[in-house]
């Protein structure tokens, strides 16, 4: 690990076989919270390489504890971190594009670089964070939804999690969460706080055998699907990446007000969420939650087209179909915990 920290220092950058060398070292306790901190910091700071993308994966796959399941599942999960504070949009639009029954295994943590955690909304709106595989896969087959709790699948990434939260700063762990989802899910919807990382991820997902991903950067600052401006978006599709910019008008929304996204906690998070979906929150929150689900029954092959994803997935928040399979997945909790 040291010699691999000098040769980082000096502005070089590691193979994929050295970063999974890295990682591996990471992942058993064989690095100390220093040299994780030094490592993290010194990519921070020159950026990281696909190459290291992908050795980093590979080691982290090799580690986590995976869940065998046989049909297609999305996933939601971004990268975090992008300072708006705004509402948990991705694990909103996971409940909605579950309801339309979509299988999605929803990767998350708690609140590291954010306000409020999908782990914390969850709990907060009355859902269980699954405590097994099997709960994970009964959650799947059930309820179309399952939350896969990250330290749970990730138990060597124990190691990284002081040195995460002492420096505070986003790093390529940031990174790593959607790029090793426990359920292999191979079609996803990215947020990532910086399209020039939308890129390079892109590169590693196809390199690691991903089908169908949109990587989406919000031109106002926001690690999802904008309502308040552009998007860009970062296609990987059947092996080819293309990039295009997306305006809600794109696909029939009004252009939104950010303001109306903002919460201070997990718990106003929650408020929100059911709010939307009882038809009662403000505008800008609904469009933003179906621009996001849309585009997940775009890359789950659900619809053929992000606009009539979009006008699925109103329709569901309209018609009490995603209040309903709110209302299912809490019940789920209360069977589980009887």
């Amino acid at each position: 690990m040291k010699k691999l920290l000098a040769h980082c220092i000096e502005g070089n950058t590691l193979s994929e076989e050295q970063a999974e060398q890295v990682m591996n070292s990471i992942m058993t306790g064989n690095a100390t919270p220093s040299q994780i901190a030094s490592l993290v910091s010194i990519m921070r700071l020159r950026g990281e390489t696909v190459d290291e993308l992908v050795g980093f994966t590979k080691s982290m796959k090799q580690h986590m504890t995976s869940i065998q399941y046989d049909s297609d599942v999305v996933d939601t999960c971004g990268t975090g971190g992008d300072g708006a504070s705004t509402f948990n949009i991705s694990t909103a639009a996971a409940i909605v594009v579950s309801s339309l029954k979509v299988k999605v295994a929803k990767h998350g943590n708690r609140a590291i670089s954010s306000k409020s955690g999908s782990a914390d909304v969850l709990e907060k709106l009355g859902i269980n964070i699954q405590t097994s595989l099997e709960e994970a896969v009964k959650s799947l087959n059930e309820q179309n939804m399952s939350f896969l709790f990250a330290p749970m699948f990730h138990s060597s990434m124990k190691h990284a999690v002081n040195p995460r939260k002492e420096i505070g700063f986003r790093t390529v762990f940031n990174l790593l969460g959607p790029l090793s989802n426990p359920a292999n899910a191979k079609r996803q919807i990215i947020g990532v706080f910086s399209t020039d990382y939308a890129e390079k991820m892109a590169e590693a997902l196809k390199r690691l055998g991903a089908e169908h991903v949109l990587l989406v950067t919000g031109r106002d600052g926001l690690d999802e699907i904008s309502i308040s401006t552009e998007t860009d978006v970062v296609e990987l599709k059947n092996g080819t990446i293309s990039r295009y910019v997306l305006h809600p008008k794109d696909v029939g929304l009004i252009e939104g007000n950010n303001v109306e996204l903002k919460v201070s906690n997990a718990e106003d998070s929650a408020k929100l969420i059911e709010q939307i979906f009882r038809g009662e929150g403000p505008v800008s929150a609904e469009n933003i939650v179906a621009i996001n689900a849309g585009a997940a029954l775009y890359v789950a092959n659900h619809v053929k087209t992000l606009d009539i994803g979009v006008i699925l997935a109103k329709e569901a928040i309209r018609n009490g179909v995603a209040l309903k399979q709110l209302q299912m997945l809490r019940h789920q909790r209360e069977e589980n915990y009887a």
